[in-house]
C-alpha cells in the first residue's frame, strides 16, 4: 500500500506539472526559466511525460532524442528567446548531427547526417531543446501523414482522422501539448494543412525568409520553406525573428523586416482591405463547414473594422495544377537519383512506397522542355496574383476544402492501389503514363487542398489560424495571404484575431 500510495503521489505530481505546462506558450516557459521558477530539465521531463503518455495513441514522434535533450538541459544553453523550451523537428531536411533523417522513407532509414543544418543551428541558438523527430509522409509528398515506414499519425481531435500533411506529426504534437512549438516545412501547404486539421497556428514565411543551407540552395524551385507550428501567434513571430535571414551562399533571400516580428503581434493592424473567397483556386470543391467558417471569419473581420470584399485572383486552375504536378514528378525522380548516388546504392521500387516510386517514374517521362515550361508557368503565376494584391492588403479563404478527413480516405484504394503497385514494381513508366494521366491526377490531387499551393509558387507569406470548429468538434483553419515580404501585416492581424477570438485554451478532449 505504501508503494502504491507513493507511486500515485508521483503520478499526481507529474499530472499537475503537465496541467500547468498547458497554460504556457514557449515564450512564457522561457520566462519561467529566466526567472528560475523552473529549470530546463524540469520542462524536458514534463514534455517527455506527455509524449510517453499520448504518443502511443497519436504516433506523432517517430524518433526520440531524450538523452541528448537531458544532456543539453543540464549544460550551458544559449540565452535565446526560447531558452530551455522543449522542441521537435520534422524528419525532413532539418538535419541534426548524429540523429537519423529518414524523410519518411525506407531508402533513407540508415542516413545519419554528420552536421547540423543552418536552420537547426538557429533553433539551438534560440535556446530550444530538441526532443526528437516527427512523423511525415514519404518525402513530404502527401497532404496526409500515413507513411508505410512509421505508420499513420492520428489527429488528436479524432484519432480516426488525419492530422494533415506533410508536417502532420509536428502539428499533432503541438495540438496534443507534447511541446509548445515544433518545426514544420511547406512546399504546397504542408504547414498550413496540418495547422488547419489540428487546430493550431501555422505560418508559411515569404520565399527565402528562412535558411536552407548548407546542403540546399533552394528546394522545389523556391516553393519550399521552413518555419514552425505553434499554439500562440507570438511564438511563431519570435521564432521567425530567431531564424530569419540569409545564410552563406544563399541564392536569394527575402527583404528584411523593419522591426522584430514579435513587436507586430501587439500592434493594431489598422483598417485593412481584405478580399475573401470560397471558390477553389485550383481544382476542387469546398465543404459547407469550411464555407461556414469563412463567412464567420469574414464577419469577424468586418466587426474588427476591416473592409471585406468578395474577390479572388483569377488563374487557370487546371494549367496551374498540371504544371505543379509535373514539377513534383521530376523533382521526386531527381531526389531519388541523388539519394542513390549519395548512398552508393541503386534505388529500386522496393525501397519506396508505390505512389512515390510512381511519381518518380512519371518524372522520367517528362521531357526537359516540358519541365522547364512547367516551372516557368508556376513562376509567372506570381505576376498575375501580384497584380491582384495591388488592390487588397490580404486574401482570406478556408485553408482546406474539407474538414480533417478519415485516415486512408485520400490514399489509393482497391484496383487503383494494386495497379499502382504492380506498375511501379515493373518499372513500367510508359504503361504508368497511360494509366495515370498527369492532368487527370492533378485534378484529383487538390480536392482536399484547393487553396494553399498557389502561394508557394508566388512565394507570398500565408497563415492558417484556428478560427472555426464544426459541429463535430473538428478544427477548421482560415487562411490569410499577404503581399510578398509582408509577414509583419499577417502577424498584426493574427494578434488581433487571437485577442478577439482566443483559441489557446481550446485543447483536444484527449488532453483533458
Amino acid at each position: 500500500e505504501l508503494i502504491i500510495s507513493h507511486s500515485q503521489s508521483i503520478i499526481n505530481a507529474v499530472m499537475a506539472a503537465i496541467n500547468e505546462f498547458y497554460a504556457y506558450d514557449g515564450l512564457a516557459l522561457a520566462e519561467l526559466v529566466k526567472n528560475k521558477e523552473v529549470t530546463p530539465g524540469e520542462l524536458v521531463e514534463v514534455s517527455i511525460a506527455q509524449i510517453e503518455a499520448l504518443n502511443p495513441r497519436i504516433n506523432a514522434v517517430i524518433h526520440k532524442t531524450y538523452d541528448l535533450a537531458r544532456e543539453a538541459a543540464q549544460g550551458e544553453l544559449p540565452g535565446g528567446p526560447f531558452k530551455g523550451v522543449p522542441f521537435l523537428l520534422k524528419d525532413l531536411v532539418a538535419d541534426f548531427a548524429g540523429v537519423p533523417t529518414r524523410s519518411g522513407s525506407r531508402f533513407h532509414r540508415n542516413f545519419v547526417p554528420d552536421h547540423d543544418c543552418e536552420l537547426v543551428k538557429r533553433h539551438k541558438a534560440a535556446g530550444l531543446i530538441i526532443l526528437g523527430k516527427t512523423n511525415l509522409p514519404e518525402y513530404g509528398l502527401d497532404v496526409v501523414t500515413e507513411p508505410e515506414l512509421f505508420g499513420p499519425c492520428n489527429n488528436p481531435w479524432d484519432l480516426a482522422r488525419t492530422p494533415g500533411g506533410s508536417s502532420g506529426g509536428s502539428a499533432a504534437a503541438v495540438a496534443s501539448l507534447m511541446v509548445p512549438l515544433a518545426h514544420g516545412s511547406d512546399g504546397g501547404g504542408s504547414i498550413r494543412i496540418p495547422a488547419s486539421c489540428c487546430g493550431v497556428f501555422g505560418l508559411k514565411p515569404t520565399r527565402g525568409r528562412t535558411p536552407l543551407g548548407p546542403d540546399l540552395a533552394d528546394a522545389w524551385h523556391g516553393l519550399y520553406n521552413d518555419h514552425v507550428l505553434t499554439r500562440s501567434v507570438r511564438d511563431s513571430a519570435a521564432m521567425l525573428d530567431a531564424t530569419a535571414g540569409p545564410d552563406v551562399g544563399a541564392p536569394y533571400y527575402a527583404p528584411p523586416p523593419s522591426r522584430p516580428y514579435l513587436d507586430e503581434v501587439t500592434t493594431e493592424p489598422g483598417r485593412l482591405r481584405i478580399a475573401y473567397t470560397g471558390k477553389p483556386i485550383v481544382p476542387g470543391n469546398v465543404h459547407a463547414d469550411c464555407l461556414e467558417g469563412l463567412e464567420a471569419t469574414a464577419k469577424l473581420c468586418q466587426e474588427l473594422g476591416h473592409d471585406v470584399v468578395e474577390a479572388a485572383p483569377e488563374i487557370d486552375a487546371q494549367a496551374f495544377a498540371s504544371a505543379f504536378l509535373r514539377m513534383v514528378c521530376v523533382e521526386t525522380r531527381t531526389t531519388i537519383d541523388e539519394a542513390s548516388i549519395g548512398f552508393g546504392r541503386k534505388a529500386t521500387s522496393r525501397d519506396f512506397e508505390a505512389a512515390t516510386w510512381a511519381l518518380g517514374l512519371l518524372g522520367t517521362k517528362i521531357p526537359a522542355p516540358e519541365f522547364a515550361s512547367a516551372v516557368r508557368y508556376l513562376k509567372r503565376s506570381s505576376r498575375q496574383v501580384g497584380r491582384f494584391f495591388q488592390d487588397y492588403d490580404l486574401l482570406l479563404s478556408p485553408t482546406l476544402g474539407r474538414p480533417p478527413v478519415l485516415k486512408g480516405e485520400l490514399r489509393p484504394q482497391g484496383y487503383e492501389a494494386l495497379a499502382l503497385k504492380v506498375l511501379s514494381r515493373l518499372n513500367a513508366a510508359r504503361l504508368l503514363d497511360i494509366a495515370l494521366s498527369i492532368d487527370e491526377l492533378a485534378g484529383r490531387l487538390f480536392e482536399f487542398v484547393p487553396f494553399t499551393v498557389v502561394f508557394n509558387a508566388t512565394g507570398q507569406p500565408a497563415m492558417s489560424a484556428p478560427l472555426h470548429w464544426n459541429d463535430a468538434g473538428l478544427p477548421i483553419g482560415m487562411q490569410f495571404v499577404g503581399r510578398y515580404g509582408d509577414e509583419a501585416l499577417l502577424f498584426r492581424l493574427a494578434g488581433q484575431l487571437e485577442r478577439a477570438k482566443p483559441w489557446f485554451d481550446r485543447v483536444p478532449p484527449l488532453c483533458d
